[in-house]
């Protein structure tokens, strides 16, 4: 009988920004700024790897197939964010959430593994440069990054299903702006102990684990590189891997930030949006800014984009 007068959630409201009202108007314009820089700027490496024939190397394959990831990444948490800055209706369907839960995670994750390989890769390149264009070819590029996604899919799945069958009777307000796995599970009101467990152990696959083989890549590099004689060569070494070093720092340092602080405050929110919108808007400056052949690429562009408009 207790069961049957049970209230089952439908939907949930997500509060995003709600307690800062009075500056809800400056909170959208900046992240409709940041949103369209971040999409428009991942698009031009795309645009650009794609055109640019000395671009058709691994490395700038693995680079156009993670700035397709960033924007799928912004556009999943982003849009809805800017509706309920400007709406009065916050509301998000049950299917809705969870929807945008494991399209957020599995997306997140698979940036994890194409970081990693994208260290493997330069690993690669530094340590067995003789053999680098016979193992990375065209197919194995796309059968790393599909793998990537695949293994994301995976892991992001089991802990979404069991999240979604727990029950959830009220309340059903979200302190969030995206639907998250942790907040979900505690608005639960079944024993969500599985879910949380389930949680961990892919939190360890999904993101410790290449994060583990990222480092592990770089000491390799780095150790390779220490072993060069002329500081010419090291620089080259170095600056070769320097601008996925830099991606990588930011990404998991955000991550990390976020996940390992403790959890409640106001601040969380704002911490979020540095790894869901920040970092990303900051990724296409760093390839564009740090590298020689992209900033090679550009300058060859730039008179062809100006004779056409002449013409």
């Amino acid at each position: 009988m207790e069961d049957v007068n049970k209230t089952m959630v439908v939907e949930f409201i997500l509060t995003s920004f709600s307690s800062f009202h009075h500056f809800q108007i400056l909170f959208f314009i900046i992240i409709l700024l940041m949103y369209i820089i971040t999409v428009g700027g991942n698009f031009a490496i795309i645009a650009l790897v794609k055109t640019e024939i000395n671009l058709h190397i691994p490395m700038y394959f693995l680079i156009s197939i993670f700035a397709a990831l960033e924007i799928s990444f912004v556009s999943v948490t982003v849009p809805k964010l800017l509706s309920n800055l400007i709406t009065v209706n916050k509301m998000i369907s049950f299917i809705g959430c969870f929807t945008q839960l494991y399209a957020f995670n599995s997306l997140g994750v698979t940036e994890c593994y194409l970081l990693a390989v994208m260290a493997f890769d330069r690993d690669l390149a530094i340590n067995n440069p003789l053999h680098y264009g016979a193992i990375m070819s065209s197919l194995f590029c796309i059968e790393l990054a599909a793998m990537s996604w695949i293994i994301s899919s995976v892991i992001v799945l089991i802990p979404t299903i069991l999240t979604a069958n727990l029950e959830f009777c009220g309340p059903n307000e979200i302190n969030h702006f995206f639907c998250d796995l942790a907040p979900l599970q505690n608005l639960a009101c079944s024993d969500a102990f599985i879910s949380n467990v389930v949680t961990s152990i892919a939190a360890v696959f999904g993101s410790i684990s290449p994060f583990t083989a990222i480092v592990g890549f770089y000491v390799h590099i780095i150790i390779t590189i220490s072993k060069i004689k002329s500081a010419e060569g090291k620089h080259k070494a170095f600056t070769t891997c320097s601008s996925h070093l830099i991606v990588a720092s930011l990404f998991y340092g955000t991550v990390i930030i976020v996940y390992i602080r403790p959890k409640g405050s106001q601040h969380d929110k704002f911490l979020a949006l540095m790894y869901t919108i920040v970092i990303p808007l900051l990724n296409p400056f760093i390839y564009t800014l740090r590298n020689k052949d992209v900033k090679g690429a550009i300058k060859k562009i730039k008179p062809l984009m100006q004779l056409a408009k002449c013409k």
